[in-house]
């Protein structure tokens, strides 16, 4: 499951209803209806009789139908209100987007550092809010962290950023953990570098570099720190992800 975090751009009640319906519109109608067996109430609150009912009988079988979530988390976005504020048009500003404007960028002000992806800026913090939103809304259901990466443009074997990257969303998820978030598993996106959705093999997230033309594999920094990692760290409850040793 793509989940991303949605902050609110101000403190204002109509900024932080946008982010809950971000969510809704984004994440929890997938997760809803298989986990509660209904769509999130902001989606109907919009969408009105647009939006399917669940019979009675697809509720309580839908209720509680998966064992466990897989989430995909980089990054997290601002959100501004579109319903009782002055908005331009962008993404998530529409009716079945839930009337919640999302970038990484408003009136001047970034979410977080950026990289060589247009949608992806580092905003660690982001990793332990999902997780224990995600926790608190759906019952601590077990979790997998199953993406988590940083993607590059450069060929480099010399990543450090990809390691700071790593590293500080991985203090973040041990933070989560330590108060209770029943995460049983961490992905890095990802081994070698691959062919990318929408990017294909020109954005480089591999621990390991790839030479398409020979398919030579070469690990990066990232690789040797990661390894260290988790040699460091043995799978326990209650242990310290987060902390790593010099």
């Amino acid at each position: 499951m793509n989940a991303i975090w949605y902050e609110p751009f101000s403190n204002s009640s109509e900024d932080k209803l946008a982010a809950e319906r971000a969510q809704s519109f984004y994440m929890n109608w997938f997760l809803d209806p298989i986990i509660l067996g209904k769509y999130p109430s902001e989606m109907h609150d919009i969408l009105g009789p647009d939006l399917i009912a669940f019979s009675k009988y697809d509720s309580e079988k839908l209720k509680n139908g998966l064992d466990f979530i897989g989430i995909n988390h980089y990054t997290s976005y601002y959100v501004k209100d579109c319903i009782y504020s002055t908005c331009e048009q962008g993404k998530g500003s529409s009716k079945t987007e839930g009337f919640a404007l999302t970038s990484a960028q408003m009136n001047g002000r970034s979410i977080g550092e950026p990289t060589a992806l247009a949608w992806l800026y580092i905003h660690p913090q982001g990793m332990e809010i999902i997780v224990t939103y995600i926790k608190e809304r759906y019952n601590n259901i077990p979790m997998y962290i199953t993406e988590n990466g940083f993607g590059m443009i450069e060929h480099s074997s010399d990543d450090v950023k990809r390691v700071e990257y790593l590293s500080s969303y991985l203090d973040s998820l041990a933070t989560a953990i330590r108060k209770g978030a029943d995460v049983r598993g961490y992905f890095v996106w990802s081994l070698l570098d691959n062919f990318e959705w929408n990017h294909g093999y020109s954005i480089r997230f591999g621990l390991h570099h790839v030479d398409f033309a020979t398919l030579n594999r070469t690990s990066r920094g990232s690789a040797f720190w990661y390894k260290n990692f988790i040699a460091q760290h043995k799978a326990m409850v209650g242990i310290k992800l987060g902390h790593t040793q010099e």
